[in-house]
């Protein structure tokens, strides 16, 4: 979600509205025109562009690796009045992250900086987006395909993903509810079952991979409730070609707060789920051994058609961000298995708010 998302901008959100001349507002119903809402919307807050997926060496071994690439854009309210062009007021955040199935092992980097002088931006025209070395950017020549470049010191994805499937809007025609209250809303939208190729490398050994991903893209005045602790969320690409998004924002007691999601059919036929439809049980825990966090790394999702169980796919998939987001959360390859315990698919958890309260 907004991790999606899901955005996960725990401190620089925070700064932001320290001393904000701004004060959030219920986001009215629009129509999301592109390719111009695949670009940046800096006058809202809070936005990102979130990629997820399950790629397979191509080599004999077929190695499996999940990967995670996710570019932030934070408003900073307190300068937006500063006229200097050293003033502060967006700010660029990146995470990039694999994980070695055969391994057992999460890799992840991040970056940040503030946005100008060409080092990090984020275009308002289209899917644009620079952080140093590090990008993502949308065909201008074949506007159904993305490029991904994010090289580090341990690993480095360099991804080609080409749309399979029309674009889909997440919630009311886009507009995706994230509260009791009309003001947690965010527009949004994802495009499912990406075709992707290109090269993961890994403590220097390059695989070439074949694989699936998952682009979600949301942007947002205000997300969460005061009442909300965090959230968990999953996208999963499912092997006959649809797609499942389900999300829950909790509170402290980690009862619902809020939840929603969508079922994409592979005929394309698109059902939204309202609030309450969905139920969320963990089944079994994980504790991180750095954070001391309890995180449920095994999920049964009830939906109004289905019951599935999310598995991931292996346990210590946590992300430590505290050097730029100011957050800690799980993020990770999993599987999902419907009612019999067939595998139908594979794709991302996320869940925020349990090494402390995500606060945006």
């Amino acid at each position: 979600m907004l991790t999606r998302r899901t955005l996960v901008v725990a401190s620089a959100a925070g700064m932001a509205s320290a001393s904000a001349p701004f004060s959030a507002w219920a986001l009215p119903t629009r129509t999301l025109r592109f390719p111009r809402d695949h670009g940046a919307h800096p006058e809202l807050r809070t936005e990102w562009w979130y990629i997820t997926g399950h790629a397979r060496s191509r080599s004999a071994d077929g190695r499996e690796f999940g990967f995670q690439l996710t570019f932030f854009r934070s408003r900073v309210d307190a300068t937006q009045t500063m006229l200097s062009k050293f003033a502060a007021q967006q700010l660029i955040f990146a995470h990039a992250a694999v994980t070695d199935v055969r391994g057992q092992k999460l890799w992840h980097d991040q970056r940040i900086a503030r946005a100008g002088f060409g080092v990090a931006t984020a275009s308002t025209e289209d899917t644009q987006l620079k952080l140093n070395d590090w990008t993502l950017q949308r065909d201008t020549a074949e506007p159904s395909r993305y490029h991904a470049s994010l090289p580090s010191q341990d690993f480095a994805l360099q991804l080609q993903m080409n749309e399979t499937q029309p674009l889909m809007l997440q919630g009311q025609n886009g507009l995706s509810r994230k509260g009791p209250e009309a003001r947690q809303a965010s527009y949004y939208y994802s495009q499912p079952q990406l075709s992707t190729s290109g090269k993961i490398t890994l403590q220097g050994q390059t695989f070439d991979v074949t694989g699936t991903a998952w682009l979600d893209h949301e942007w947002s005045e205000e997300l969460l409730h005061p009442d909300a602790q965090g959230w968990d969320w999953i996208g999963m690409n499912l092997d006959d070609g649809s797609a499942l998004t389900a999300f829950r924002l909790r509170t402290a007691s980690g009862s619902a707060l809020w939840d929603g999601g969508s079922f994409h059919s592979a005929k394309g036929e698109l059902t939204i789920f309202k609030r309450g439809e969905l139920s969320f049980k963990p089944l079994r825990h994980w504790t991180s051994p750095l954070t001391q966090a309890r995180y449920p790394v095994e999920w049964e999702l009830r939906t109004p058609s289905q019951v599935y169980s999310v598995k991931a796919s292996i346990d210590n998939q946590e992300l430590d961000s505290r050097s730029s987001t100011g957050a800690v959360y799980w993020e990770g390859l999993s599987e999902l298995l419907d009612s019999q315990g067939r595998r139908v698919g594979r794709g991302y958890l996320e869940m925020t708010g349990y090494a402390a309260a995500l606060r945006l």
